[in-house]
C-alpha cells in the first residue's frame, strides 16, 4: 500500500501496540476509546507491558490486553509471537516509534499495519509498516497518537476512562477518609532522576501547605527505591509528614488521584493520569519539554516551567535540559497549589459514586 493513503479496510478486529511507559498508556486510552465509540463491535486488543495492563484492567474499550515483558528482550518477542498466534487482525496499530514495537506490529500479521511517517520512525520501525501517517511537524505526544484515527477516518474522543470503579471505591475508600481541609497527593519519584524534585523541598512544601491552608498531604506513586529514599527524607524533614500512601498498585493510584483536591508532580505517569482524572494538576517540568511531554490541555496556568528561560518560545522539538528542576522552588509550587485551590475548587468529593 502508498504510504500516507487512507485506510479502506475492516477494523472488526484491532490491534494497538503501544508498550512503553504509563503515560503513554494514558495518551492511548482517546485512541481506543474513540474506537470503541465508532465500532462498538471491534474486538480491540492491546499490545502493552504490564504497569500500563495495571492501569487498564477491566477498561470497557479494551477487548483484551496482551502483556509485553521488555525485560526478557528476545525472550520477551517470543512469549508475544506465542501469544498473539492464532489471533487474526484487521489493521494494527503502532503508535510508538522503537523497534521491538514494530516487531510487535509485524507480529499481528495484519494485513493494513499503521505506523508514522519515515521522519518520525525511530529505530527503522517505519520498515514494519504497510502505511504510514502523512508527514507533519513533531507535536505533544497526545496529539501525535490521535493522527491515527484521523488517518483511520474515526472521529476524536477525548475521554480516557480511568475513573475508579464502585469496587475500586469501596476497597480503597478506607485509605484516605474525609479531611476538613483540602488534601494534596504528591508524586516524588520517575523513571529519571532528572526529572524529579529534590526530596527536601517536598518536606518543606507539605509543612506549608498545612500551615497556610489546613491541607493534608499524601505521597502517592510506586515503591522504588529513589521513591523510598526520598519518601524518607521528607519523613525526616518535614514537621508534618504526609500520610504515604505509595503502592505497586496503579487501580489505587487512580482512586487516590482522583481523590485529592490537587495533585503536584513531576513529569510521570501519574502526572498524566491526575490531568486525565481532572484533578488540578501542578506539573513540575524541567529536564523534559513541557509541549511534547506536559499536561494536555489542562490545568497549563498550574505547570511549573523550568524548562524554558523567561520569554523563551522553545521548539516542540527541544530535547532534555538537565539541571532545570533544582530551579524550582518551594514558593512557586505553592503558590500554584494555591491558584489550584482558588480557580479549580473541588464542587463534590472525588471518588465517590455519582448521584
Amino acid at each position: 500500500m502508498d504510504a500516507g493513503a487512507p485506510v479502506n479496510a475492516p477494523l472488526d478486529s484491532i490491534a494497538v501496540v503501544m508498550m512503553s511507559t504509563v503515560g503513554n498508556a494514558v495518551h492511548t486510552l482517546p485512541v481506543i476509546n474513540s474506537l470503541k465509540a465508532h465500532r462498538p463491535e471491534a474486538r480491540i486488543t492491546w499490545i502493552l507491558q504490564r504497569g500500563g495492563a495495571a492501569l487498564v484492567q477491566g477498561h470497557p474499550a479494551v477487548d483484551e490486553t496482551v502483556v509485553f515483558d521488555r525485560d526478557r528482550g528476545i525472550g520477551g518477542l517470543r512469549d508475544l509471537r506465542r501469544a498473539l498466534a492464532g489471533r487474526r487482525f484487521d489493521v494494527a496499530l503502532n503508535l510508538q516509534a522503537y523497534f521491538k514495537a514494530g516487531v510487535a506490529t509485524s507480529l499481528t500479521r495484519a494485513p493494513v499495519r499503521v505506523g508514522y511517517d519515515r521522519a518520525r520512525a525511530r529505530d527503522l520501525t517505519w520498515l514494519f509498516s504497510t502505511q504510514k501517517l502523512p508527514a507533519r511537524p513533531r507535536a505533544h505526544v497526545q496529539d501525535e497518537f490521535l493522527e491515527f484515527l484521523d488517518f483511520l477516518g474515526v472521529p476524536r474522543r477525548l475521554e480516557w476512562g480511568l475513573e475508579a470503579s464502585a469496587d475500586e471505591r469501596a476497597r480503597y475508600a478506607p485509605l484516605l477518609p474525609d479531611s476538613p481541609g483540602p488534601t494534596v497527593a504528591m508524586v516524588v519519584g520517575t523513571t529519571k532522576p532528572e526529572k524529579e524534585w529534590p526530596a527536601e523541598r517536598y518536606a518543606a512544601l507539605a509543612d506549608r501547605l498545612v500551615a497556610e491552608f489546613g491541607a493534608w498531604t499524601v505521597l502517592v506513586g510506586g515503591r522504588s527505591a529513589r521513591e523510598e529514599e526520598a519518601a524518607t527524607t521528607i519523613r525526616r524533614l518535614a514537621r508534618n509528614p504526609p500520610l504515604d500512601l505509595r503502592e505497586w498498585d496503579l487501580r489505587r493510584l487512580a482512586y487516590l488521584t482522583e481523590r485529592a483536591d490537587v495533585l503536584v508532580s513531576p513529569d510521570t505517569g501519574p502526572l498524566h493520569v491526575g490531568v486525565a482524572l481532572g484533578t488540578p494538576t501542578v506539573a513540575l517540568m524541567g529536564y523534559t519539554n513541557p509541549k511534547r511531554y506536559g499536561p494536555y490541555r489542562r490545568f497549563l496556568d498550574l505547570m511549573v516551567d523550568a524548562f524554558g528561560e523567561a520569554g523563551e518560545d522553545y521548539a516542540v522539538t527541544a530535547g532534555h535540559r538537565p539541571g532545570r528542576m533544582e530551579r524550582i522552588t518551594v514558593d512557586e509550587v505553592a503558590g500554584k497549589v494555591e491558584r489550584a485551590l482558588r480557580d479549580y475548587p473541588r464542587t463534590s468529593p472525588r471518588g465517590q459514586p455519582s448521584p
